[in-house]
């Protein structure tokens, strides 16, 4: 019996040249599976008629851009996850999704190996590999860009050998991803870290210099979830493409940074993600009102682990299951609106409001109708700072005073 092979579909030029090489190299049949992650560009139904035309028995395409923002994008919003306290996980976030729907091709069409196109260097063959390792153990996995040393000056000779209906003329000199999330762009000219970046970079985003009105918008959330934007409700897929459009109008959502991969190298890349950085911001703001002290403090440990957890692709692992549920846990009071102003690359709140808000205006006013019984405080300093008095009249005692 043929083995089948489950490749990662993308409908570009590597992922299309990979329908004939597995075949050649595997003996096996390919199987094109491309999701839709909310990436935009070419009609999903001429992506999956070029994966027939390039040699796969059976070609697939995935609508899961309700799936992606509702299981994997919020759940990002409720960890406030910002990867070295910037980058909102764009990539990352996908690739689980992408794996689970692999997994679902290869039993639904027989598939024995699965595919994907990432090379060496990079963090997405971890995140691939990982999740098919803890989904499918049983599938075995082929990357021809690492395991076969592929070149794109090898895919473009090959591609013209086999008369493979693509485009092998046009090539970017960057490496762009992107989806619902945001978008992000590395290589070409941006490897050299003191060359800044260049206005054609940007799709997600208009130029935050040039002159406009601001924009007021507010954020309803109902236990860590956005579900209105001024007034109107709205699905998680509608939120984050209504803010993708407000915020990125604003040029919120730019970032350029130097992160540490997991291969152990750094990495500069430069990624827009409008609604992702004004979802998260609300989000914040709104948690600091609706969330106790302790709790607060202990999730923002929390928060971070999250999100080095799904930059290192191990969305599907005990620890990330268990902070999941502490996560959800500390959600419960976290509803309520916040106002945003988005205006010249920056959003700043100006506005919150809870029922389930922890601000009480009595104790904190310094005007009349103050409740706060300030005669308690003075005991309460002496108490506090009791052991750090006592530790430093030690030190004095043993001549060790600082």
């Amino acid at each position: 019996m043929t083995e089948r092979v489950v490749l990662a579909y993308s409908g570009g030029l590597d992922t299309s040249v990979a329908i004939p090489y597995l075949a050649e190299q595997t003996g096996a049949e390919v199987i094109a599976v491309a999701v839709d992650v909310g990436q935009g560009g070419e009609d999903l139904e001429a992506i999956r008629q070029r994966a027939l035309d390039c040699g796969a028995v059976e070609s697939e395409v995935v609508d899961a851009r309700d799936e992606f923002a509702a299981e994997y994008c919020l759940p990002a919003v409720r960890a406030n996850s910002l990867y070295q306290d910037r980058y909102p996980l764009v990539s990352a976030l996908s690739r689980p999704l992408i794996v689970k729907h692999l997994v679902a091709a290869a039993r639904t069409h027989g598939g024995t190996i699965v595919s994907h196109g990432c090379t060496g260097k990079g963090n997405d063959q971890v995140r691939f590999e990982v999740g098919l390792g803890a989904l499918a153990p049983d599938l075995r996995i082929v990357a021809p860009a690492r395991d076969y040393a592929w070149t794109r000056d090898k895919a473009i000779a090959f591609a013209e050998e086999k008369g493979l209906p693509i485009d092998v003329s046009a090539k970017s000199p960057y490496s762009i991803d992107q989806n619902l999330w945001g978008r992000a762009v590395e290589t070409g000219f941006l490897e050299d870290i003191w060359n800044p970046p260049i206005e054609d970079l940007y799709s997600y985003t208009a130029d935050p210099a040039q002159p406009r009105d601001a924009d007021e918008v507010v954020i309803t959330f109902d236990a860590g979830n956005p579900v209105a934007i001024d007034g109107e409700t709205v699905t998680p897929y509608q939120a984050i493409v209504e803010l993708n459009r407000r915020a990125g109008a604003q040029g919120v959502g730019r970032l350029d940074m130097v992160e540490d991969r997991l291969v152990g190298i750094k990495s500069r890349e430069v990624y827009e993600a409008p609604g992702a950085i004004a979802l998260i911001t609300a989000h914040q703001e709104l948690e600091a009102v609706t969330v106790e002290r302790d709790l607060a403090r202990f999730k923002r440990s929390v928060d971070q682990r999250w999100g080095e957890l799904v930059y290192d692709g191990l969305w599907f692992s005990p620890l990330k299951d268990a902070l999941d549920a502490f996560v959800d846990d500390s959600q419960q009071h976290v509803s309520g609106e916040v106002r945003l102003t988005l205006h010249g690359g920056r959003v700043t709140a100006t506005g919150r409001r809870s029922d389930a808000s922890l601000y009480d205006f009595g104790m904190a006013t310094y005007d009349t109708g103050d409740t706060f019984d300030q005669s308690l405080a003075k005991g309460f300093v002496q108490l506090w700072g009791l052991p750090s008095k006592m530790s430093a009249a030690r030190d004095a005692r043993l001549g060790g005073a600082r």
